[in-house]
């Protein structure tokens, strides 16, 4: 992307390329107790590392944490405890390099209204230090395909518009770490599509991409490690295809000729079900079973079958085992404590 090939703050250019674009570790934060809310533990002890150059997702329900590492990271809220560092770059010791190296896009749209595109980019720029014969404006503006509305009001562009523009506003810079805060919830599929569209591209041009959201299959589509986080504890982190085989489950869906008013006797030893009469689904674990059995105890019943499809586990499936078993986990279930 052309933005990112600008040359970058010479703080971050003089840093030799760190493996890890983001590394915490054992992160916490507490709260403390205000008014009768007692104190509240937000981050307990939190491990993670991002690669140089990836597309990580940041998966969680709502209070698990998400928000609260993102505003640490930004310097918007103060850690308790544990280290942090932004491109090798400790966000204590380091503070103003550290922050030099992250741009945010938060949920909320922060655009002044009164301003053009043009002219928040160069204010935002302003606000970095970056020289205006630096600065990439319209390198920006035309990543983001907002060209033709740089000298317009803020206030008349389009949701979908103003999105894009608080992506090139988190830019200005030139960070080597985005983190884009649920920035597609409450758009349309088609703006959601463009905008992981210029996600891909600036990842693709070397940015490390840090992305929480709510969408799960965006997450699966997008992201090529992901981490999920619950109660203020990361409760899985690996690759995406390394998640999905993790939950080891694949389905036979048979689609059948004649109506089926029960399981057939010869399936007791699978776990099938009959979600309508003519159709028949068979669950199995690939590491196990092979396909060819299923198919000839199937064969075995004298069904008819019209058609065929399977179903395989999706990110939607590991997030729900793994939040829940977290649950219970801290209710003291042993077998789930120990499949953690």
């Amino acid at each position: 992307m052309t933005a990112h090939s600008s040359t970058p703050a010479p703080a971050i250019a003089t840093t030799p390329l760190p493996a890890q674009a983001v590394e915490v570790r054992g992160l916490t934060k507490t709260y403390k107790a205000a008014g009768r809310a007692p104190a509240k533990e937000a981050l307990k002890g939190i491990d993670l590392a991002i690669p140089r150059g990836s597309l990580f997702g940041l998966l969680g329900p709502n209070g698990a944490g998400k928000s609260t590492l993102i505003n640490i990271l930004a310097g918007l809220v103060n850690k308790t405890g544990g280290e942090a560092r932004i491109w090798g770059r400790d966000i204590d010791r380091e503070a103003r390099a550290s922050r030099a190296a992250i741009g945010v896009v938060p949920q909320e749209l922060n655009i002044d209204p009164f301003f053009t595109p043009r002219e928040l980019l160069n204010l935002q720029a302003g606000l970095y230090g970056v020289p205006k014969s630096e600065r990439i404006t319209e390198d920006l503006l035309k990543a983001v395909g907002l060209q033709d509305k740089a000298d317009a009001y803020a206030r008349t562009l389009s949701g979908g518009m103003r999105r894009r523009l608080m992506v090139a506003k988190a830019m200005v810079h030139s960070p080597p770490v985005l983190v884009l805060d649920e920035p597609t919830a409450g758009v349309d599929i088609e703006l959601r599509e463009m905008l992981w569209e210029q996600v891909r591209m600036l990842n693709k041009a070397g940015t490390t991409v840090l992305l929480t959201t709510h969408y799960l299959q965006e997450a699966q589509e997008l992201c090529d490690t992901i981490a999920i986080i619950n109660h203020g504890q990361v409760v899985a982190m690996d690759s995406t295809s390394a998640l999905l085989r993790r939950l080891d489950s694949k389905a036979l869906v048979f689609h059948l000729e004649r109506d089926l008013t029960a399981v057939p006797e010869g399936l007791g030893r699978w776990q099938a079900e009959l979600p309508d009469p003519k159709r028949l689904v068979v669950r199995y674990k690939p590491s196990r079973t092979r396909v060819g059995d299923v198919l000839a105890a199937v064969q075995a019943t004298g069904l008819a079958i019209q058609d065929l499809s399977t179903e395989e586990a999706d990110l939607e499936d590991i997030f729900l085992q793994l939040t829940r078993g977290s649950h219970a986990a801290e209710a003291g279930d042993p077998t789930l404590m120990a499949a953690r």
